[in-house]
């Protein structure tokens, strides 16, 4: 009985390896279906390589919120003026390019009145108190700033008298028919000069703000910035405007 059951598989062995013999394609795709599986294991590979390096990408994208810590030079082209200011001072990242734009939107600190970067980030995630200065140009629209409306238009539209304010200014509130729906108006005297002009949002507008105070003055070849700033800043206005005015400067180069 056990040599019968030996020579049984015996037989069957030879029997496979005939078969084999018989059929060499079976071996050929063998080979095929282990080439397939190499490649299938090679692609997993890169896809795993791929995720790793997105996934890193993506999660300082997330980290960064929208900032970017860059400080190449951008220069952008707006009428008659050139811009020329580093990527980290542009607020939204589809104008952290040169060439022509109809606005552009900055935001830098005060009083270092620079740009975002990882030093500045609990600034300009608004962690410490409000620090964070707006600036936008545009083509001038109007031929005189907010100082020199002052006495023509905003006047007119004031309640006298108005009641004092930090660093010097005096606030007026807008007469109802005004327009000037929650603003008030902040106005200073300056010697040999129009006043300085800023309106500022009211009540719990103001609260929710994070800049609630603006002011526009004339730049460049016809253009004009306006730029936002918290009221926390009022009572310093000549050295706030000081500095707008000189970084302005130093970014714009006007008659090209």
């Amino acid at each position: 009985m056990c040599r019968l059951w030996t020579g049984e598989r015996i037989g069957e062995s030879l029997m496979r390896q005939a078969s084999v013999a018989e059929n060499p394609d079976f071996q050929v795709i063998d080979s095929t279906f282990m080439k397939r599986v190499f490649y299938v294991f090679a692609a997993l590979a890169l896809l795993s390589v791929a995720i790793s390096l997105g996934g890193k990408s993506l999660g300082r994208s997330i980290a960064m919120a929208g900032y970017t810590d860059d400080t190449t030079l951008r220069q952008v082209v707006m009428g008659n003026n050139v811009i020329a200011v580093p990527a980290n001072f542009i607020r939204f990242e589809q104008a952290r390019r040169d060439g022509i734009a109809s606005r552009l939107d900055l935001y830098l600190r005060y009083p270092e009145m620079d740009g975002y970067s990882t030093a500045a980030r609990d600034d300009f995630n608004h962690a410490t108190t409000k620090k964070i200065i707006f600036l936008s140009f545009e083509p001038r629209m109007m031929s005189r700033d907010m100082s020199g409306r002052f006495a023509p238009i905003y006047s007119a539209l004031i309640e006298k008298p108005g009641t004092p304010g930090p660093g010097g200014t005096t606030i007026y509130a807008f007469s109802e028919k005004s327009g000037y729906l929650n603003e008030v108006l902040a106005v200073a005297e300056r010697a040999g000069k129009d006043p300085f002009v800023a309106r500022c949002l009211s009540g719990p507008s103001a609260e929710e703000s994070l800049a609630p105070c603006e002011r526009d003055i004339q730049v460049g070849d016809e253009l004009s910035v306006t730029y936002r700033f918290p009221r926390e800043l009022l009572g310093s206005w000549q050295a706030l405007d000081a500095a707008i005015a000189a970084k302005v400067a130093g970014i714009l180069k006007p008659g090209h």
